[in-house]
């Protein structure tokens, strides 16, 4: 039998997917191969969206159809062949917030282990049975608190809830959370039916009154005789009353809509579970302690702590205590490698950073023990200190020896120096972008033609500070919040000042407090990277507003006059102009038995989001349509002359999204483009006052390139008279700014004071801080 040699590359033909063009590339397994290239030049339609969802589809054509309907599935990749290919793990920034119930635990899937250790371990009162594992989870209903269901808090209608303004009349709308329309108008009709008064101040009716209209458990029939409408006819009917608290707390326990939940939550207040505290557990489960504490207070520990308290009270005790401690122990480690020693393992999972998120992933597979696999990640290093970015690549290289392919979208050069391939994409973003520069060993890169990447890799550029003098400043006094503990700062004024230190160290909280505001500040932006809209409804075009100016230029034409079309008709919200069939989506979704459901463009427009009469309006021959399908940068030139329009397209190219469609719904979005857009949004406006902006980590996600272009809009909002804060890990970014706090000394309960403060070269002569060798590294020689 001929011998058949193992190929040691993946070798891929024709990828096209998004902006790739027919791609052709080999790449090495068992490899630390980083992915390079500027924002929106396809590297992860390679990565993600060409290499793991192959490897995905793979696996799924080995499961059962009514099994992979169960499944979250990737797009079947545009692409000719893949070959050598092994299974795969996709490590990406997550979009979608994790659930409420989910905690740091959950996540690093320590949570169970802490629980079979109290049910194994723990001590018991007297007389008490052993409990199962899962009467110490509150998601449990073995475990949960009867009263919050494990929630901790219980939601309450009370009359200030319900009833925020009581000098309205209930005419006037002073029960706030009843439903609007005919809903509400029915039930005014109720009341005034039953002899009271809809007319007079809320705070002067009876408080009895008061009391039985927002709690009573009667539900009284009476005939309603409505007001005569002009030009309808209405006719007396039997109308039950119901009270606003049963209708407020049927609208958010039995609502399927999460907008209509939500709605309700706003007029309901939170209180601590009156039974368990807040603690969310059955009083059978917190009377069980661990070395004098019960499950909660070892989960609000840092992890750090709770592995130094287990080793103290475990060492090496033998049978089940042994083994569950060692492996709680273990798993810990791991995630202090990755610098995430000062979280609690009982913290919400929605508080964590898409960085922690990702590094808790992480974390989880190197215990796996996999070898074979590809894994694929997503900027390991995006909310990561320079401090611990060797740490972190100690766990990459840990999972390289094991026999396991490492693929990473990197822009930190400092760990695409580390890497043994590199593969760069470009040369621009978009319709610029989309091919392969260059493939193969890093240093080889030095002599890639056309890639951007080349001189961040090898010669970076320094940015000196502009050293503006402050021109006052805001004092902020006895913050607390998460890890401060009455923390005083003062901020100046009318500079760009960036907050420094390692993750957990503090920097958002003060960004938080910060908030707040003070005097000199007429006007506070928090420019974030959570999404532009929650629907892909929501787009670069709508959020900026230059939408409203395109649509009236549409309105605007001879064609649409003729019509007698307005605005309105131009908008794929509303009904009129948008096509019927999708509301104007551009897609329907494909109920198919036994498989997920799928979406595929509208049969009627083919995706255009518009019905056939609107798409024949045109302007300067283009569709409305054909508008949203421009990028930033093709409608800059095409709408040159179009004020209203300009002035967002060139706030949109000007912080590096030109690539991205007009029309490109915000569910595509990463955090790093959608705070971009808020910025660009706010770039466009005329200065109004003095505005503090505040930016957590708005370089997460840029190639070193796009980064320069974004810092230097935001050297010109302070030009402008604004002043700007910015949470930072990149020191590029740091050494370029006017003034520099650095917190810490560590993260969590050993962070939350300023370490340093002033100019970048004062803080990188700082002994005391772990944020200085790596700004004084990127001063510029001689500072």
């Amino acid at each position: 039998m001929e011998r058949v040699d193992h190929d040691p590359y993946l070798r891929v033909r024709g990828a096209r997917l998004h902006n790739l063009r027919d791609v052709d590339v080999e790449l090495p397994r068992d490899a630390l191969v980083a992915f390079t290239g500027v924002s929106g030049s396809g590297k992860s339609s390679l990565a993600f969206g060409t290499l793991y969802a192959e490897a995905q589809q793979r696996y799924l054509e080995s499961v059962a159809p009514y099994a992979r309907r169960l499944l979250q599935q990737a797009a079947a990749p545009d692409v000719d062949e893949v070959s050598g290919m092994p299974p795969a793990v996709a490590l990406r920034q997550q979009r979608a917030a994790p659930s409420s119930r989910s905690t740091v635990g959950t996540l690093a899937r320590t949570s169970n282990t802490l629980r079979m250790l109290m049910s194994r371990a723990g001590d018991y009162p007297e007389g008490a049975e052993r409990l199962d594992s899962d009467a110490f989870s509150p998601n449990t209903p073995a475990g949960a608190c009867p009263r919050c269901e494990g929630m901790g808090a219980v939601l309450e209608a009370t009359e200030e809830s319900m009833v925020p303004d009581p000098s309205l009349s209930i005419a006037e709308g002073a029960i706030a959370c009843w439903p609007g329309g005919w809903q509400g108008k029915n039930l005014r009709e109720i009341l005034e039916t039953l002899g009271h008064d809809v007319h007079a101040p809320w705070r002067d009716l009876p408080p009895e009154l008061r009391e039985w209209i927002l709690f009573t458990d009667e539900r009284p029939v009476v005939t309603v005789h409505p007001v005569r409408e002009a030009h309808r006819i209405q006719r007396p009917y039997q109308g039950t009353y119901s009270s606003a608290e049963r209708l407020l707390m049927q609208a958010y326990a039995g609502s399927k809509s999460e907008a209509r939940r939500a709605k309700a939550a706003a007029f309901l207040s939170s209180e601590p579970c009156p039974d368990c505290g807040g603690r969310r557990l059955r009083p059978e489960a917190l009377a069980v302690t661990f070395a004098g504490r019960d499950v909660t207070e070892l989960a609000a520990l840092p992890m750090s702590d709770l592995a130094a308290l287990l080793e103290e009270h475990t060492g090496r005790a033998e049978g089940g205590a042994g083994v569950l401690a060692a492996d709680l122990v273990g798993r810990i480690r791991v995630l202090e490698r990755l610098g995430l020693g000062y979280l609690s393992t009982g913290r919400p999972a929605p508080t964590l950073s898409a960085g922690e998120t990702q590094r808790l992933r992480m974390g989880t597979q190197l215990r796996s023990g996999l070898f074979g696999v590809a894994y694929v990640l997503d900027e390991p290093s995006a909310g990561l200190h320079p401090a611990d970015t060797e740490a972190m690549m100690e766990v990459l290289d840990g999972l390289r020896r094991a026999g396991n392919s490492v693929f990473l979208v990197e822009h930190d050069m400092g760990i695409v120096r580390r890497a043994d391939w590199a593969v760069d994409v470009g040369p621009g973003a978009g319709a610029r972008g989309g091919r392969v520069l260059y493939s193969g060993p890093v240093d080889g890169l030095r002599a890639a033609e056309g890639s951007v990447t080349r001189r961040h890799l090898f010669d970076p550029p320094r940015y000196a500070s502009r050293g503006r003098a402050p021109k006052g400043w805001l004092k902020l006094r006895g913050a607390a919040r998460n890890n401060l503990r009455g923390l005083d700062a003062d901020l100046p004024l009318g500079v760009f000042t960036a907050l420094t230190g390692v993750s957990g160290s503090g920097k958002s909280s003060l960004l938080a407090e910060l908030a707040a505001g003070g005097p000199g500040i007429d006007r506070v932006v928090e420019v974030d990277q959570r999404p532009i809209g929650r629907t892909p409804r929501s787009n670069p075009a709508t959020y900026t507003g230059m939408f409203d100016a395109v649509r009236r230029l549409f309105a605007g034409t001879e064609e649409a006059r003729a019509r007698g079309y307005g605005a309105g008709r131009f908008s794929f919200n509303v009904d009129g102009g948008r096509c019927t069939t999708c509301q104007g989506e551009g897609f329907v979704s494909v109920e198919l038995l036994f498989l997920p459901s799928s979406h595929a463009p509208c049969p009627d427009c083919k995706g255009a989001r518009y019905g056939a009469e609107t798409l024949e309006v045109a302007y300067r021959g283009v569709s409305i349509a054909q508008v949203l399908e421009m990028t930033v940068e093709e409608a800059r030139g095409f709408f040159a002359d179009v004020p209203a329009a300009a002035r967002a397209l060139r706030a949109l190219d000007e912080v590096g999204v030109g690539y991205l469609r007009l029309g490109q719904p915000a569910t595509e979005l990463s955090g790093g483009e959608a705070q971009r857009i808020k910025l660009a949004s706010e770039l466009q406006r005329g200065r109004r006052g003095h505005t503090l902006y505040l930016l957590d980590e708005p370089t997460t996600g840029l190639h070193p390139a796009d980064t320069a272009l974004l810092v230097d809009r935001l050297q010109d909002l302070v030009d402008g008279g604004a002043t700007v804060v910015a949470a930072e890990h990149d020191m590029d970014v740091a050494a370029g700014a006017d003034h520099v706090v650095d917190l810490g000394p560590g993260g969590g309960d050993a962070g939350g004071a300023i370490v340093a403060q002033g100019r970048p070269v004062d803080v990188a002569a700082c002994p005391g801080s772990r944020t200085a060798p790596f700004l004084r590294a990127r001063l510029p020689e001689g500072a």
